[in-house]
């Protein structure tokens, strides 16, 4: 009895010198096996894009959950645009994620007498998003999603114009892949198809492209997007460095800047994310 006691006490005065031995590689692979083993469905670490963000992570398990708020600031050349959001993330069954989200948009004129589209929600939008394809070996998954959005008039029309302005329709594919511990890729893709009540429907095609650096044995990464519009024989891109840092278990932060590629009508922004977890440990 003596003996056990003595090997309990060595075992339990050693593991934080374990712990604090570990080298950055031990940390990675550590956190790593944490979110994607546990008995549960196979999932992959990726990570997650803060500006165009994904409806839930790639593999989602049922059960997870998440809150965002965003708020985002765009420097035009004759108005300012400030930009909100309340979005709720959710999976009722394995692999499955499900998304409602409420975007607001603001603007307001640079100098006096200068004109500015009106404020408005700008809709309703209701997303789903299935991960068909997650493979340990290869660090790698792909999924299938779609987004739908009603779109609503400005909060000066209210009363004098139909509250459905019209419908936005995008599908898309997410492609991911984890290079060793640290190095995350991500590919986000599909067209747009805006149909406007009484107008013809406006059609582009996104293209969005991630690399990010996650920081040893945490969910802290830097990173940077390249969003990518094309549109009736026009480009656009915006490149969006990006870093999120934990704050608590459950709760992180996303800081972006916004550099356009060609300043046709907007010039820099900033947006940051709020990202809460609710239930969420490890």
């Amino acid at each position: 009895m003596k003996y056990l006691i003595t090997q309990a006490l060595l075992s339990a005065c050693c593991l934080p010198v374990l712990l604090f031995a570990q080298t950055p590689a031990e940390q990675d692979s550590l956190y790593v096996l944490e979110v994607e083993s546990g008995g549960l469905r196979p999932k992959v670490l990726h990570a997650e894009p803060l500006y165009i963000d994904l409806i839930r992570d790639l593999g989602a398990r049922k059960g997870e959950k998440e809150w965002n708020v965003g708020l985002g600031l765009t420097d035009n050349q004759v108005f300012d645009t400030y930009e909100a959001l309340v979005e709720y993330e959710w999976a009722p069954v394995d692999r499955l994620g499900l998304e409602v989200e409420l975007p607001f948009t603001f603007h307001f004129p640079i100098e006096e007498g200068m004109s500015a589209p009106g404020s408005r929600l700008n809709s309703l939008k209701m997303a789903a998003q299935y991960t068909f394809l997650v493979s340990e070996e290869k660090s790698t998954s792909m999924a299938l999603g779609y987004i739908h959005e009603f779109e609503l008039p400005e909060f000066s029309m209210y009363g004098s114009t139909s509250m459905l302005k019209g419908h936005i329709f995008n599908p898309f594919l997410v492609m991911a892949k984890r290079w060793g511990t640290h190095y995350h890729t991500l590919l986000y893709t599909g067209p747009v198809l805006e149909a406007i009540n009484g107008m013809d429907m406006h059609q582009s095609w996104q293209a969005n492209f991630n690399f990010h650096y996650m920081i040893t044995g945490t969910r802290n990464f830097i990173g940077v997007e390249f969003n990518q519009e094309f549109k009736r024989g026009d480009f656009d891109m915006v490149i969006r460095p990006q870093m999120r840092v934990g704050l608590a278990d459950n709760l992180l932060v996303g800081i972006v800047a916004g550099i356009p590629v060609e300043r046709e009508n907007q010039r820099l922004s900033t947006f940051i994310r709020l990202i809460y977890e609710p239930g969420h440990r490890h």
